[in-house]
C-alpha cells in the first residue's frame, strides 16, 4: 500500500502545491507538507497521532512500588510505557541506560536517537 507521503498536496489556501518536510518536535521526527507561499503546515496522519499518543503517556502519573530484590532494586515498568516502546523490547532481556540526575530524580533511557515513525 503506497504511503500518503508519497503523494503530492495542493495548499487549500493559496492552491501551490507544498513541500516535503521532516521536522524533529520533542524527539520525534515527523513528515510534513508546507505550503511555502503561506506557510501553512500539514503533518502525516499516522505521525500525528503516534505523537499524540505520547503527549497523553507523558502528562499521566503512575503510581509504582520499589521492591527489594535480591542485592538490587526494583521498580516494575507500566505496560503502557512498554507498549508504547514496542519496536525497542521485542526482547524481554533489552538492556536500558539509567542514571542519576539529581538526588530525587532517577531517569531511565530506552534509546539515543530521534524516533522515526515509519
Amino acid at each position: 500500500m503506497k504511503d500518503i507521503f508519497e503523494n503530492t498536496i495542493i495548499c487549500d489556501r493559496c492552491e501551490r502545491k507544498t513541500e516535503k518536510q521532516k521536522m524533529v518536535k520533542e524527539g520525534f521526527e515527523l513528515r510534513s507538507w508546507v505550503c511555502t507561499s503561506c506557510k501553512n503546515v500539514w503533518y502525516h496522519p499516522a505521525d500525528l497521532q503516534e505523537f499524540k499518543n505520547f503527549q497523553e503517556l507523558k502528562h499521566k502519573q503512575f503510581q509504582v512500588k520499589l521492591r527489594l530484590v535480591g542485592n538490587s532494586y526494583t521498580v516494575s515498568i507500566p505496560r503502557e510505557i512498554i507498549d508504547f516502546q514496542e519496536e525497542f523490547f521485542r526482547d524481554v532481556d533489552t538492556m536500558i541506560n539509567m542514571s542519576l540526575e539529581n538526588p530525587e530524580k532517577l531517569s531511565l533511557f530506552f534509546r539515543g536517537r530521534l524516533r522515526k515513525l515509519y
